[in-house]
């Protein structure tokens, strides 16, 4: 069994542009331990959200490997890889995603109930987590009655419920001012590490890569490991 939650191997992906192809990612390599938090630095359009697309499995690259854990998601077909998505990955936005129509508590309980967990153990787990943010009594709240922090903290709640081994935050203070961001990135890594998960957090901002263990660099395609240089 690997030791890493997260492989990549001579990763790269195109996308035509005026008639020609335009590399965005090209030839990208690294490994994520598990339990590890590392940062992907680099500017806007620089292709991490591509990347965090290609290791969710939402895009294909043209070549390349991704190992989660022991599982090649580049040779799973679609049905697989979505089956493997719901167990092994938890996601969190910039811009929340919540479900309006859904209660706090429906929101986070989803993902659970997409992968048909017993009904007592969606209730315990929903319940748990919420205790943990320290919104349980925002339960029966829907989204729109919520801050943008509140609402943030949910979202980390939904993706982290399952006890995913993945996590996979992308921007997820941006839409934050600096000191609602900074309380949610310290929630998000507590309970991530209290979890076990391995985390890779997209991000522009220096202040929120200091958080990680690690910092990876993305430009012009190229991945490039700042190491702990950047950390506390």
């Amino acid at each position: 069994m690997s030791n890493d939650a997260l492989t990549i191997i001579n990763l790269s992906r195109s996308y035509p542009e005026g008639g020609q192809a335009r590399e965005v990612i090209h030839g990208a390599a690294f490994r994520l331990g598990k339990g590890e938090c590392v940062a992907l630095l680099g500017r806007s359009g620089s292709g991490k959200s591509t990347l965090l697309n290609l290791i969710a499995g939402v895009d294909r690259p043209d070549s390349g490997k991704i190992m989660i854990d022991d599982t090649e998601i580049t040779a799973l077909v679609e049905p697989e890889l979505t089956r493997f998505r719901r167990r092994q990955i938890g996601f969190v936005y910039q811009f929340f995603n919540l479900i309006p129509t859904l209660t706090v508590a429906e929101n986070i309980a989803l993902p659970l109930e997409l992968n048909n967990d017993p009904r007592g153990e969606v209730i315990n787990r929903t319940r748990e987590i919420l205790n943990a943010i320290d919104l349980a009594q925002r339960a029966d709240s829907f989204p729109d009655q919520l801050s943008g922090g509140e609402q943030q903290r949910i979202a980390i709640a939904r993706a982290l419920v399952h006890r995913p081994p993945l996590i996979l935050a992308d921007e997820p203070t941006g839409n934050l001012d600096q000191e609602t961001g900074d309380q949610v990135l310290k929630q998000m890594l507590a309970l991530a590490r209290h979890g076990g998960s391995s985390l890779l957090l997209v991000t522009h901002s220096l202040a929120v890569a200091r958080c990680a263990d690690r910092v990876l660099t993305l430009h012009q395609g190229q991945l490039t490991d700042s190491g702990t240089e950047l950390a506390w």
